[in-house]
């Protein structure tokens, strides 16, 4: 096996270790756990390692830890890109932001906590931060997808004019929805229905705080999105991009239907997740 061969594995890996990581902070806000090391980072609660936590530390501790791992990985990355690849190859350019976003994203997390944009804080602040967070998220995602794919053979990436507009409306669709889903799942979390028909009443109320009226903006998004992006899988042959699409409009549905439990939640930002990779993939092919 070539040297490129095991970094563009273990460059996937990385990406999948991220995606997990992505994952295990949802967790820790769908569980309300956001709090659990208290209004300190990097420390726990005062502390290296808290000592007789409570769920909701271990939780926001692990999450602490896997994201350290993290960037252990993705400097790994880096450091093996830019011993294995020419100057100006643009492996070395995609890790090299793959790991800048990531530190970014280190440092989201962080104000996240010192903001105490979490547990039951239902600001608009927390609302705009959280999509910051989420949007720096899937750059991230992206640089790491663009680094693995790059690696393999002769692969390149010519430029951004060179994508298909179609394609190019196709990440800021995705993306778009993707925010609007956060927010929506942030209110779930915070305000949780007793029933879907109780969940709309609500919604429609007068005195109905933002994040509760935001919910009901996510399903026309994602299905407009949703009517765009299976046009854009049609047209370009992307059975993945198509299959993610539908996946994902069925699990948002389940989601509503059974009040978003944490564990659909989490399925539901996995799809998501999965199709954004998939597009940003698609995007990296075809280059005219």
């Amino acid at each position: 096996m070539s040297n490129a061969v095991r970094f563009q594995r273990f460059a996937w890996l990385a990406l999948a270790w991220n995606v997990l990581v992505v994952l295990w902070g949802a967790y820790v806000r769908a569980t309300g756990s956001g709090a659990g090391c208290g209004s300190h980072w990097p420390l726990c609660n005062g502390e290296v390692l808290p000592r007789a936590p409570r769920v909701e530390t271990i939780i926001e501790f692990t999450h602490r830890l896997t994201s350290g791992v993290a960037i252990l990985v993705v400097v790994l990355v880096l450091v093996w890109a830019l011993r294995l690849f020419p100057k100006g190859h643009r492996v070395r350019l995609a890790a090299g932001l793959a790991l800048l976003f990531l530190l970014i994203e280190a440092l989201l997390g962080a104000g996240l906590v010192l903001f105490e944009y979490v547990a039951h804080n239902a600001s608009a602040g927390r609302a705009v931060y959280l999509s910051a967070h989420l949007t720096n998220t899937q750059i991230l995602l992206a640089m790491l997808t663009a680094t693995a794919w790059l690696a393999g053979g002769q692969r390149k990436w010519v430029g951004w004019r060179a994508v298909p507009s179609a394609l190019q409306i196709a990440l800021p669709v995705a993306l778009l929805v993707s925010v609007t889903g956060a927010i929506a799942a942030l209110g779930d979390t915070l305000f949780p229905a007793s029933s879907v028909a109780a969940g709309i009443r609500a919604e429609l109320t007068s005195t109905a705080l933002a994040l509760v009226r935001l919910r009901l903006l996510h399903p026309a998004v994602a299905a407009l999105g949703g009517v765009f992006l299976l046009w854009i899988a049609a047209t370009y042959r992307a059975r993945e991009v198509g299959a993610l699409v539908v996946f994902q409009l069925v699990a948002g549905a389940v989601n509503v239907a059974l009040l978003a439990p944490v564990w659909m939640q989490i399925v539901h930002l996995l799809l998501a997740d999965l199709l954004w990779i998939a597009l940003v993939v698609l995007v990296l092919r075809r280059q005219s």
